[in-house]
């Protein structure tokens, strides 16, 4: 879930939905896609305890959408709330939120290859070594470290709170919290928190640019305006915050392939240059009566992917956009699609 407010809608209650512990090899990220994808997989939340989360796949050669790719493959359902999807060394990793497990498949068919399980409430998940990765939860109070070589949690990093997104940035990991105030910074070498910047509550989502820049997107919170913080990585200083209208509720940020250009949503699909020094006036593509409710950039081309989740209950609808708004088609997927990972 992007956020608190798609908990509650048509009546049904949505959660938002043994090695070293040193680091090998941690590298900020790729700046562009190694190679164009083939296609994007959207991540079909489904409806809270309904355990019909799904994932959709959208070939762009012959545009065919494939529903519920997952079943269809290994023959049995994906479980309940999917939160996200990452590619990882060669392996898919799709979290399911409400069935305490991430699914480890092959990213070209979705053949399920392993489990990471005995987790409280999963969120996202990124790769912070060779074998290493971190995975975020909305219950436990704590980031888990989780060996990729043998799907298992092989500690905690204790961290009061819901954490949220997380990337890796000058060599550490820059993690989200809904709950606190704090965008808190863990040294991937010795899965501590070392340090913590004050950003305000309701902190999603969080991504890095060009220059290696980290930018978090702050929420509302009551009569507290959003906002959105520009990050030294080195210094852990904030270098500009930009501040939104008292009505605003933005969510969902998103960067394209060439890292200059963030996206988020705020009563429709706003854009803004890495170099502008304010906030846009006016949104790039409207959401009219429609409830966008989940944001991608495919790092190739440029496409804008924005999800409609209608009512939370039936099909949801994604639009394709150029990056200058203009409509190119839409297509059908599965229930509250909130999420797009591009392969």
């Amino acid at each position: 879930m992007k956020n608190i407010t798609g908990f509650v809608c048509a009546g049904i209650f949505l959660l938002s939905a043994c090695v070293s512990d040193k680091a090998k090899d941690v590298k900020p990220e790729i700046p562009v896609a190694a190679k164009p994808a083939a296609g994007v997989y959207i991540t079909n939340e489904g409806n809270f305890t309904w355990g019909n989360a799904s994932v959709s796949y959208y070939n762009f050669s012959d545009q065919q959408v494939t529903e519920d790719a997952f079943k269809a493959v290994n023959n049995r359902q994906l479980g309940d709330v999917c939160q996200s999807m990452s590619i990882i060394n060669g392996k898919a990793y799709i979290v399911v939120n409400n069935s305490f497990k991430i699914e480890v498949v092959t990213p070209d068919s979705l053949k399920s290859v392993g489990v990471i399980s005995g987790l409280s409430s999963p969120r996202y998940i990124l790769a912070v070594g060779e074998n290493k990765a971190y995975v975020t939860d909305y219950k436990r109070n704590a980031i888990y470290v989780v060996d990729l070589s043998t799907n298992n949690v092989i500690k905690e990093i204790p961290c009061k709170g819901w954490t949220e997104e997380l990337v890796l940035a000058a060599n550490k990991v820059f993690v989200t919290n809904v709950r606190k105030q704090y965008l808190y910074i863990v040294n991937p070498a010795s899965d501590i928190i070392e340090d913590s910047i004050k950003i305000g509550l309701n902190a999603y989502s969080i991504k890095t640019d060009k220059n290696n820049k980290v930018w978090v997107l702050a929420g509302k919170n009551g009569s507290v305006a959003a906002k959105l913080h520009k990050i030294n990585p080195i210094t852990n200083a904030i270098e500009q915050s930009y501040s939104f209208n008292a009505s605003d509720n933005p969510g969902s940020l998103e960067i394209n392939g060439t890292k200059d250009t963030l996206y988020y949503l705020n009563k429709g699909v706003c854009q803004l240059s890495i170099s502008d020094v304010s906030l846009p006036n006016a949104v790039l593509i409207p959401q009219g009566n429609m409830l966008f409710y989940g944001l991608g950039i495919d790092p190739a081309s440029g496409v804008i992917y924005v999800s409609n989740a209608i009512d939370y209950v039936q099909q949801g609808i994604v639009y394709r956009h150029l990056s200058n708004g203009t409509l190119l088609n839409s297509f059908k997927v599965g229930t509250t699609p909130g999420d797009f990972c591009f392969y």
